[in-house]
């Protein structure tokens, strides 16, 4: 990866219930120059999913291909199915300026630092342990048993958020949109971009 990578490649990781996915579709919805990346998996289709949109639908076969010729960055075995991330999707977008958001486990934000270790990783966190008990009760979709599972899987989650560059408490939904927005418009700003995307402007290194 000798290329000058122009654009920003943002990690962003949570626990269960802390809303994550709210907070992405949130800026995803205001800020059009960035890009989510979309993860192979070997599972089927839900009901409303679409390949390539909502993730690269593919076989056992094929994925382990991919994976033994180095095509991810990331890859993990979840309940029986396989989950990666494209390394060479990665790329090819950061070459070309774009910036890319990455939703991902701590785990997974690891391997993507070692390959991209200018990637900015992002915490999300719950204003507590009780209020993040509460969105998962108010979900109404997991048994009692689910719940105390996942807020066991948080605690180990919330225990990793200093391996992160920034974390965000999701406390006031639209604050924290802003404040995700705040972390990408910085980073655009970083000097070794602002000199490639617009050399005119800095005078010739010594």
């Amino acid at each position: 990866m000798s290329t000058l990578q122009t654009g920003s490649l943002f990690i962003v990781s949570a626990p269960s219930g802390a809303g994550k996915t709210t907070l992405v579709r949130g800026l995803l919805d205001s800020d059009s120059g960035v890009h989510l990346s979309i993860s192979f998996t070997t599972r089927s289709p839900r009901a409303g999913e679409t390949h390539g949109v909502h993730y690269h639908f593919t076989t056992e076969e094929d994925f382990l291909t991919r994976r033994e010729r180095g095509e991810f960055v990331e890859s993990a075995l979840v309940h029986g199915n396989y989950y990666a991330t494209s390394r060479i999707w990665l790329e090819e977008q950061l070459q070309a300026g774009n910036d890319v958001l990455l939703e991902i486990d701590w785990q997974g934000a690891e391997q993507v630092r070692k390959v991209f270790p200018r990637a900015i990783s992002i915490f999300i966190m719950p204003p507590s342990l009780e209020e993040l008990e509460k969105r998962l009760v108010g979900r109404g979709t997991d048994s009692a048993e689910t719940i105390a599972r996942r807020l066991a899987a948080a605690c180990t989650e919330m225990r990793q958020v200093d391996r992160f560059d920034y974390v965000i408490i999701n406390k006031e939904l639209q604050l924290a949109i802003d404040e995700l927005g705040t972390l990408v418009r910085a980073a655009r700003l970083r000097t070794p971009l602002v000199r490639a995307r617009k050399p005119a402007s800095f005078l010739p290194v010594d």
